[in-house]
């Protein structure tokens, strides 16, 4: 049974994808609302199944869920330099030592350390920043680097955050 793709067979890709070990979590969207479609998906190793049309905020909240998995490819330990972040815990620790870090610079450290080398734009760090009601604040995101970028700094963390102007921001580790 095909699903969603011209050339193959979805729910064999699916199946492949999980005998190979790969655990990126997959959301089906599909608009097969039968119960035998549904069980089908899930137990070709689909996490979850969300039938067409849909609210955004439903779709939101279950890549959210998705995401908040600590077996999930996201992996539960960040590591960058010498710091290290409990995605699921929400801890952080510089050079073995727990740090004191305000929840929003906790948001942006953890996509910086998921992309780290790599520029993350103002628009991803905004969204992992503010819920879907939250209102966004001018600066915010300036001020919450800025405060994590000190915290770094006199923590000897061995990582720097640099600003990438007009398009976002780049978490890099620093040579000895």
């Amino acid at each position: 049974m095909t699903w969603g793709f011209p050339d193959r067979d979805g729910l064999g890709v699916l199946r492949a994808l999980c005998v190979a070990g790969n655990r990126t979590p997959v959301l089906i969207l599909t608009a097969r609302d039968a119960v035998d479609a549904r069980v089908c998906g899930l137990d070709a190793g689909a996490d979850d199944y969300l039938l067409k049309p849909f609210a955004m905020k439903e779709l939101a909240a279950r890549l959210r869920a998705l995401l908040r998995r600590p077996e999930g490819v996201l992996g539960a330990v960040l590591k960058a330099g010498k710091v290290e972040l409990d995605s699921v815990g929400r801890v952080v620790t510089v050079n073995g030592r727990p740090t004191s870090i305000t929840r929003r610079e906790l948001d942006v450290l953890e996509l910086l350390m998921r992309r780290a080398g790599q520029v993350v734009t103002r628009a991803n760090l905004d969204d992992k920043m503010y819920g879907l009601n939250d209102t966004v604040l001018p600066n915010a995101l300036e001020a919450a680097v800025s405060r994590l970028r000190k915290r770094l700094l006199n923590a000897n963390s061995g990582v720097s955050i640099h600003a990438m102007r007009g398009v976002g921001y780049l978490l890099t580790e620093e040579k000895d």
